[in-house]
């Protein structure tokens, strides 16, 4: 088991930062989250989840959907959200950068206090969480985290997103039922040697809470439903059998099927919960985020970062 979460990190670890130098103005987002997706199978690991490729006030779970003609562009803050599994063991990070050629545009396009502001707000949540994992041990209340990153991200002048949490992974289990708290919150649990989490701060200058957006371009397993329509049904076993209850993309199934009739069977599994749509997350002021994360596995005396 630990091997399988190490060698899962180590993936994760070396897609990120190659895919962090990848990204530029006019880079099409569809381009980096193949690359990530790409990269991950090819270094011997599968895709945990989509890559999330967030911009700004956009805060979690964007990626591409099939034709996606979104562009990077210069200035934008990009929040980078990978994660790998091995044999169902899951490594889980993120990271985020502002994209170089901002100092090109014009002074009322993209001013130089506004890059600065931005660039503080990525130090921010990288800070917050260096402060977190550095609290992590046997016997640590969640509550302690979540203190920790709160008062990080508030010294650096910012506040965190207070409905986005950390979480806990199992074997083929992304978010296992501990949530890691980003804010000063009652929450008791203590943590033991073995838990697997992955602590994720998000910092902005708005209201520090997100909505959800109308677009779903994520989605996941929950059960079987009988079917009438056996193209729904053929696409449901498909999902079971390739994700089990992992997090995937509707791009993901188009060398399987056709688009039309996927989109169309698609719908009527959300409507039947056979499966479940995440909804693109927005700051409700509208203000920009910043997100770091890294997996670590309690250890007797502190933690290991297996995607460090």
């Amino acid at each position: 088991m630990i091997e399988s979460y190490e060698k899962a990190g180590k993936i994760v670890s070396q897609v990120r930062e190659d895919a962090l130098k990848l990204i530029k103005d006019e880079l099409p987002i569809i381009d980096l989250v193949n690359f990530v997706e790409g990269q991950i199978i090819e270094k011997g690991g599968f895709p945990a989840f989509p890559c999330n490729v967030s911009i700004n006030e956009v805060t979690a779970h964007y990626t591409s959907p099939p034709g996606d003609e979104n562009t990077i562009k210069a200035g934008d803050l990009v929040k980078l959200d990978l994660g790998a599994h091995v044999n169902g063991y899951i490594a889980d990070s993120a990271s985020s950068v502002l994209v170089d050629g901002y100092q090109d545009l014009g002074e009322n396009e993209y001013g130089e206090e506004l890059a600065q502001k931005n660039l503080k707000m990525i130090d921010a949540s990288r800070a917050a969480l260096e402060n977190a994992i550095s609290t992590i041990r046997p016997g640590v209340k969640l509550e302690k985290i979540g203190q920790v990153v709160e008062k990080t991200i508030n010294d650096h002048g910012f506040v965190p997103v207070a409905n986005l949490t950390g979480h806990s992974m199992e074997q083929w289990i992304l978010h296992s039922g501990l949530s890691v708290p980003n804010i000063a919150e009652k929450n008791a649990h203590k943590l033991e040697e073995g838990d697997v989490l992955a602590v994720e701060p998000f910092a902005t200058d708005g209201v520090g809470y997100v909505t959800d957006m109308h677009q779903t371009y994520i989605f996941r397993f929950l059960r079987d439903r009988p079917m009438r329509m056996l193209h729904a049904k053929k696409v449901m076993g498909t999902i079971k059998s390739e994700y089990k209850i992992l997090p995937f993309a509707q791009r993901w199934l188009l060398d399987s099927f056709d688009e039309k009739r996927l989109t169309s069977s698609m719908r009527v599994l959300i409507k039947s919960r056979a499966i479940y749509p995440y909804h693109v997350l927005r700051e409700k002021s509208g203000a920009w985020v910043s997100q770091a994360e890294h997996t670590v596995i309690v250890e007797s005396d502190g933690c290991q970062i297996i995607t460090e």
